[in-house]
């Protein structure tokens, strides 16, 4: 695998990952005419020096793409003036007050070639998790079909994309059909979207409001895996696994209370929350229902013994997969449960 050192150093340009979002009551396919404004923008603004277009996908509300942009270019500048121009267009042909994107655009370099190869897979498919195509093959607003050979091109040059698949083009035409055709997993799915900001993530318990907002990887990972509750989920499955891990009741027993271990082990899923970056500290406290100095002191604690760094230390793989033993665990005590003679 091509480390991401390599990766960088094996040309002048690095690949980034780029999406706008339109704000609620926008569509950047209004009109065929506007999907086609939008589309030869977005061809005509990376087909410069040192710019190359590898991917991307129009969607109502979302336009992403893949390309390749120089280390003396700024990324900030491309997207903001796709950003721009799209937003004088869609106020064009959509005259109602109010703004056309919803935020600034979001950028992130694409740090190896399978990661890259994996965002084209995710952009295939997102027009059918939208709802806007029955297959990826189908969707007409993007670079799949003209590189697959099912459609013209349109200015739209695919071999930068077959490049990444195959040495010719019926080869990489095929490992390119071969590699979309798996569907990503809804797991998958939620992490690319809330790295992103695509969708919302519930706040604390004591909210109950939906923020949406991009997330790191690590917190994006920690959210998907609780599944559909959000960062007061990854919270309960950080609680899950540390109460495992001191080998102790569940933290909010009174025989922790007793114990002691209630503060350490609370002291622990904020550090861990704070470390992954999946919310501050203030939210860790209001879940618990504590306060945020005491929260703090037992998370100083925490940082200063030797045993606890260790724990803190342990790599987010590891605790992502003896979360997903421990959930399998918990559906089997509870099946084993429901079968027993009452």
């Amino acid at each position: 695998m091509t480390t991401t050192t390599e990766w960088q150093a094996e040309s002048e340009t690095s690949p980034w990952a780029l999406c706008w979002q339109a704000a609620v009551g926008r569509d950047f396919l209004a009109t065929p005419l506007l999907a086609a404004k939008i589309r030869n923008r977005l061809i005509s603004a990376l087909h410069q020096r040192r710019r190359e277009l590898i991917d991307f996908v129009l969607l109502p509300m979302e336009i992403h793409a893949i390309a390749s942009i120089g280390s003396d270019d700024s990324v900030g500048s491309v997207a903001r003036g796709i950003g721009n121009v799209v937003s004088r267009w869609v106020r064009q042909t959509q005259p109602v007050r109010g703004p056309v994107l919803a935020g600034r655009f979001w950028a992130h370099p694409i740090e190896s070639e399978e990661a890259l190869r994996i965002e084209v897979r995710m952009l295939a498919w997102r027009p059918v998790v939208r709802r806007v195509s029955v297959t990826p093959t189908y969707h007409p607003h993007g670079a799949l079909r003209a590189a697959l050979g099912l459609a013209t091109s349109k200015g739209f040059d695919a071999r930068p994309l077959l490049l990444h698949f195959g040495g010719s083009v019926p080869s990489a035409r095929k490992a390119l059909r071969q590699w979309v055709s798996r569907r990503p997993s809804e797991r998958e799915w939620r992490t690319w979207e809330l790295t992103r900001g695509l969708e919302p993530a519930t706040s604390a318990a004591s909210e109950r409001r939906q923020t949406t907002r991009a997330f790191n990887r690590a917190s994006a990972a920690l959210i998907a895996a609780a599944g559909g509750s959000g960062v007061d989920g990854a919270l309960d499955m950080l609680e899950a696994w540390v109460t495992l891990r001191l080998q102790a009741p569940s933290m909010r027993s009174a025989r922790v209370r007793r114990t002691g271990l209630g503060p350490r082990a609370r002291g622990l899923v904020a550090c861990l929350a704070v470390d992954h970056g999946l919310c501050p500290a203030t939210t860790v406290a209001r879940h618990f229902q504590r306060a945020k100095a005491t929260l703090s002191e037992q998370m100083a604690g925490c940082r200063y013994r030797a045993s606890d760094r260790a724990l803190l230390a342990t790599p987010l793989r590891r605790i992502l997969d003896e979360c997903a033993s421990l959930a399998i665990k918990a559906s089997a005590d509870r099946r084993e449960a429901s079968n027993k003679p009452r």
